[in-house]
C-alpha cells in the first residue's frame, strides 16, 4: 500500500504574483531593517510629518465639534448621531460636503459633494482610480519620472503597464514630453488612459510645475483626450506663503481627477484621503453616470467604507478652522519651510562651490515641500546607504526605485520633514563626512 504524498504547505515562490517580487519592496524592506539596526542614526529617509506638531487634545476637541455640527447644523437626534459615528457609513463618504467647502476656501476648487469619494488615505484613491480607468489589455498609465512609488506599486498590483514621462529642466513634467509619449504609445497600439503627476513639491524630486506648464498640460489633455491624475499632498508647504493654483482649480473641461489627503495637513493616523472625480462616464449598459459613483462601486467591494470616526475627527478639524485649513496650518508651513531652509543652507555650508566641484556633489533647491535630491559621485545604492548608517550615523533613500524605466543610480532623496533643525545640521555634517571619506578627496569635515 503506497503512502500518500503530504499535502503542500504553501505555494511555490514561482507561483506568487509578480508584484510580490518587486525591487522596490525589497528596497523598502531593507531600508526598514537598516533603520531598526541603527536607531540612533539621523534619518533623512522618511517623508512623514514631524510628531512634535501634533496635539492629542485636538482629536477630542475636533470630535466634539463634529458631534455639535451633526446636532445643531444637521438637526440629527441622539440616535442618529450615534448611528453616524458607530455604524458603517455611506460608501462614498460622510463628510463630502465639508471637504467640498474646504476645497473651495483653500484651493478655489468647486466640487459637487457627490463628485467626491472619501477614501482610506490617498493610496486607496489611487487604486480605485486606476482600476476604474485602466481595464483593457492595451491600457497604460503614464507617470512622471522620477515618480512616487505608491502609484507605480498600485499599477503593478493591478497589472497596469507604466510608461514614464521625464520631468523637464524647468521643474515638473515636461508638457511636450507628455505629448510625444502619448503619440508614441498610440503608434505602438497601446492606449494611454491617464497621466499621474504631483504638480507641487513632488515626492521624490521636490520639483514643482510652473503655472504656464500647468495650463499647457490641461490643453494637451483636452487635445489628446487624456485624463490627468493630480496628487496634491504637499501643496500647502511652500517656502513662502504664496501658492500656485492646482491643476483642478484651473480645470474647466473635467480633465483632472484630483487626489487629496489630510495626512500631511492634519495627521496621518486618520488615514483619510479623497478623490474629486467629476467626470461623466458611460457604463457597459450605455447609461451615463458619475466617475465618482463608479469609484464608490469599486470601493464597496474592497474597503466598503472609510472609518466614520476618522471622518468625524477630520470633519471637526475643518469645522474648527472655518474650512480654511491653509491659514490654520500656517505655523506648520513655517516649520517645514524652516527645515528646508536649514537643509539647503547646511549643504551649502559643508559643500561650498569649490568643494562641490572637488567632490562631484550637487543638489536641487525646491521651493517647498519635504524633499530634495542629492547627486553623489558614486552609486547611491543600498550598500552605500548602509555603510553611511553604520559608519557615519545618517540615513537617506536611494533614488533608483523611483525611476520606472531605470535611472537615478547616483541620486539620493533627502527628507527634512521628520527632524528638528539641530538634527538636520548634525545629519548634514555626518553626510558630508561620509561623502568626503568615500571619495577620498580632501579632509573629512568635523562630525
Amino acid at each position: 500500500m503506497s503512502t500518500p504524498s503530504p499535502a503542500p504547505t504553501g505555494l511555490p515562490l514561482a507561483e506568487l504574483h509578480d508584484s510580490l517580487a518587486d525591487p522596490l519592496l525589497d528596497q523598502m524592506t531593507f531600508l526598514n531593517e537598516v533603520t531598526l539596526r541603527y536607531p540612533d542614526a539621523v534619518s533623512f529617509a522618511p517623508g512623514r510629518p514631524y510628531e512634535g506638531l501634533f496635539d492629542t487634545a485636538d482629536i477630542s476637541a475636533s470630535l466634539d465639534s463634529y458631534v455639535a455640527h451633526l446636532r445643531e447644523d444637521c438637526g440629527l437626534d441622539g440616535d442618529a448621531v450615534r448611528s453616524r459615528l458607530f455604524q458603517y457609513g455611506r460608501t462614498k463618504g460622510l463628510i463630502n460636503d465639508l471637504i467640498a467647502r474646504q476645497l473651495l476656501a483653500d484651493e478655489a476648487i468647486r466640487a459637487d459633494p457627490e463628485d467626491i469619494v472619501v477614501t482610506v488615505g490617498a493610496q486607496e484613491g489611487m487604486l480605485l482610480v486606476l482600476r476604474a480607468l485602466c481595464a483593457g489589455p492595451d491600457d497604460v498609465l503614464l507617470v512622471s519620472s522620477p515618480c512616487y512609488v505608491g502609484i507605480t506599486g498600485a499599477a503593478r498590483l493591478l497589472d497596469i503597464p507604466v510608461v514614464p514621462v521625464p520631468e523637464g529642466a524647468a521643474g515638473g513634467m515636461a508638457p511636450e514630453a507628455l505629448a510625444a509619449t502619448v503619440r508614441a504609445e498610440r503608434a505602438a497600439g497601446r492606449r494611454p488612459r491617464a497621466c499621474y503627476l504631483v504638480p507641487d513639491f513632488a515626492n521624490p524630486s521636490g520639483a514643482s510645475l510652473p503655472v504656464a506648464a500647468r495650463r499647457r498640460l490641461l490643453d494637451l489633455a483636452e487635445d489628446l483626450d487624456l485624463l490627468l491624475i493630480e496628487d496634491d499632498p504637499y501643496g500647502f508647504f511652500s517656502l513662502d506663503d504664496r501658492s500656485r493654483p492646482t491643476l483642478k482649480a484651473l480645470d474647466t473641461r473635467r480633465r483632472v481627477v484630483h487626489i487629496g489627503s489630510y495626512a500631511k495637513t492634519c495627521f496621518p493616523g486618520a488615514r483619510l484621503g479623497y478623490v474629486v472625480a467629476d467626470q461623466r462616464v458611460t457604463g457597459r449598459s450605455g447609461a451615463a453616470g458619475r466617475l465618482a459613483d463608479e469609484l464608490a462601486r469599486l470601493k464597496s467591494m474592497t474597503t466598503v467604507n472609510t472609518s466614520a470616526l476618522s471622518q468625524a475627527v477630520i470633519g471637526g478639524m475643518l469645522l474648527r478652522c472655518g474650512f480654511r485649513l491653509r491659514a490654520a496650518g500656517e505655523p506648520v508651513r513655517r516649520f517645514y519651510a524652516g527645515n528646508l531652509r536649514v537643509l539647503l543652507g547646511e549643504l551649502e555650508r559643508v559643500f561650498p562651490a569649490d568643494r562641490q566641484a572637488i567632490h562631484g556633489v550637487s543638489w536641487n533647491a525646491p521651493s517647498g515641500g519635504f524633499f530634495l535630491v542629492l547627486t553623489l559621485p558614486f552609486e547611491a545604492d543600498p550598500e552605500a546607504m548602509e555603510e553611511c548608517a553604520r559608519d557615519f550615523g545618517v540615513l537617506w533613500t536611494p533614488m533608483a526605485a523611483f525611476y520606472p524605466a531605470g535611472g537615478g543610480a547616483r541620486l539620493a532623496r533627502l527628507s527634512c520633514s521628520y527632524l528638528t533643525p539641530d538634527r538636520i545640521r548634525q545629519g548634514v555634517g555626518r553626510l558630508a563626512a561620509f561623502v568626503t571619506v568615500r571619495t577620498g578627496r580632501g579632509p573629512a569635515p568635523g562630525r
